[in-house]
């Protein structure tokens, strides 16, 4: 039997998205197939979610996207990473360190 798909945090995709357009820009089923890799299959992204998060991204200004030709000789949107969502990236992280550094602490509570 394969792992069991992990449910993210309520808000960690967005930040999971903006780590990854900081990699390198790419098209929507990229980050999805990017996320999905770095975590080992441990993760999977649900297409409404991913796209949800993207437009709110593009939205909030700390992505932008354009229309590029693929790989596969396709058009597709694709996002990058602004200045401001590096920002962004930068708080998210920290405040996910926080919060996971607290969880530790109750985990290992006696």
């Amino acid at each position: 039997m394969g792992k069991d798909k992990t449910d993210m945090i309520r808000g960690t995709l967005d930040m999971l998205i903006l780590k990854v357009l900081s990699l390198e820009p790419m098209h929507g089923w990229g980050v999805c197939e990017r996320i999905q890799q770095i975590s080992r299959e441990d993760l999977q992204v649900n297409q409404g979610s991913l796209y949800a998060s993207l437009h709110k991204l593009t939205r909030e200004g700390w992505i932008r996207s354009y229309w590029q030709v693929t790989e596969n000789n396709r058009r597709a949107r694709y996002y990058a990473l602004t200045r401001a969502g590096e920002r962004q990236l930068g708080m998210e992280r920290a405040h996910w360190e926080r919060l996971a550094a607290a969880v530790d602490r109750i985990l290992a509570a006696t």
